[in-house]
């Protein structure tokens, strides 16, 4: 491609709001937008530098490292890409949705690649942030899955055992789509009686029965425009679930005692922490509802999937449950916290730091103010009932503690570890 085609690449980037930036097949950066520059720039100048350098402050490329790189999938391939990649920003490190373009020449001859860049929004990748909060390999392929379906029209199944957070997830859905300024409703659907599931979620006329001595809005009509979140959809009685199918597949209702049908205007999500696969088997939940919920499901993972995150969670937690203390975990309460076995997710992670809160009288939490049997799976905890990790995944659980306990005094850490400052970087990039 010539110097006057990427000029005018180049200048028609520049004039878009989404953040790019121009490489060529060697991963050395070409070009940049202003929205990019502003975004993500870190005051350097960024021609001649490598994407992964600039990206990530690897010394060699993302796939090298570890990450998935779009640049050389793309260039095996010849398609675009897209991954979701924790980035190094002004900002510190951000989730952001990567989307590449391989660019040909009149021979048809790779020669470039445009990527766009997006921060993810609804996750963050420090204690401080807002919202959900993880770095995993399996925290991240969920908000990539997250990325993917929110603007759409699709609907989501969440799936995941209790307490791992799936009505924070289908906020985030919410959030990132196009209903993101229109209402997210929540329905309870474990316990729900026929006559509550109906006039709750379809609203009644006055008179429709004893007591109704005015119209009542559904929570259907609540959602109008916006999301509607059925959680725990799995506990619907087999009885309801044909009038849940008939919303989903014409749009329309009636209230109790009405005669008028009104259209629904929703976005679903559901969630449950059953198998519906094996309901539909055993015929506890009927196959066509199931099809109708589940275009797209997503897997929302258990805290023993996640176990990398539990040290960055502790401290969020920590800083959302008592914002005023700004308390810290003592190393050998995060080490607890790691072995403890959660039947109950984040929701019992949670309960368990409230409690040391409360125990706690200095601005340190100690092994001693966690629960009791939280000191009791720490010290029974062995390599025979614990499940063997590879040793690299051990090395970077080790470095993320140590990191995330060192006062931000990296110098220290290296020279304790018997590293290089450079070496401990890039270690903790990896």
């Amino acid at each position: 491609m010539s110097n006057t085609k990427i000029s005018e690449l180049l200048s028609y980037l520049d004039n878009q709001p989404q953040p790019h930036i121009v490489m060529d097949k060697n991963y050395a950066i070409i070009g940049a937008n202003t929205a990019y520059l502003s975004q993500y720039g870190d005051g350097k100048a960024l021609v001649g530098r490598h994407c992964y350098e600039v990206s990530h402050h690897f010394d060699r490329p993302c796939d090298e490292a570890g990450e998935l790189c779009p640049l050389r999938h793309s260039q095996k391939t010849g398609i675009p890409q897209r991954v979701l990649h924790l980035h190094q920003t002004p900002r510190g490190e951000e989730h952001v949705d990567v989307e590449l373009t391989p660019i040909h020449d009149s021979h048809g001859e790779l020669v470039y690649f445009v990527e766009m860049i997006q921060t993810i929004r609804t996750a963050g990748a420090s204690s401080s942030s807002q919202g959900m909060i993880g770095r995993s390999p399996v925290f991240n392929h969920m908000l990539g899955l997250i990325g993917r379906v929110a603007p759409s029209e699709a609907s989501v199944l969440l799936l995941g055992e209790s307490g791992t957070g799936k009505e924070l997830v289908s906020q985030a859905i919410h959030n990132a789509s196009n209903r993101a300024n229109k209402p997210f409703v929540v329905v309870d659907c474990a316990g729900l009686t026929e006559s509550l599931f109906e006039s709750e979620l379809f609203g009644y006329e006055k008179g429709a029965f004893t007591g109704a001595t005015q119209r009542k809005q559904g929570l259907i009509e609540s959602a109008s425009g916006g999301s509607l979140f059925l959680d725990e959809v799995g506990d619907i009685p087999l009885s309801l679930q044909v009038k849940l199918l008939r919303l989903l597949e014409t749009g329309t209702y009636r209230r109790v005692g009405g005669v008028e049908a009104l259209r629904a205007d929703f976005r679903l999500v559901a969630a449950t922490h059953r198998n519906l696969k094996k309901m539909v088997q055993e015929e506890t939940f009927r196959k066509d509802l199931y099809y109708r919920i589940s275009t797209f499901p997503i897997h929302v993972p258990s805290l023993a999937e996640r176990h990398e995150d539990i040290a960055l969670l502790s401290a969020a937690l920590l800083e959302r449950i008592s914002p005023q203390r700004k308390l810290k975990l003592h190393p050998e309460a995060i080490i607890m916290l790691q072995r403890y076995r959660y039947e109950g997710n984040i929701r019992e992670l949670r309960n368990i730091l409230e409690r040391a809160i409360l125990m706690t009288d200095g601005d340190t939490v100690m092994p001693e103010h966690l629960a009791v049997e939280v000191d009791v799976s720490s010290k029974t905890a062995s390599p025979l009932n614990q499940a063997i990790i590879p040793l690299e995944l051990a090395e970077k659980q080790y470095l993320q503690w140590a990191d995330s306990n060192c006062q931000g005094d990296r110098r220290m850490l290296a020279k304790m570890l018997g590293i290089s400052e450079r070496t401990l970087y890039r270690k903790l990039q990896e």
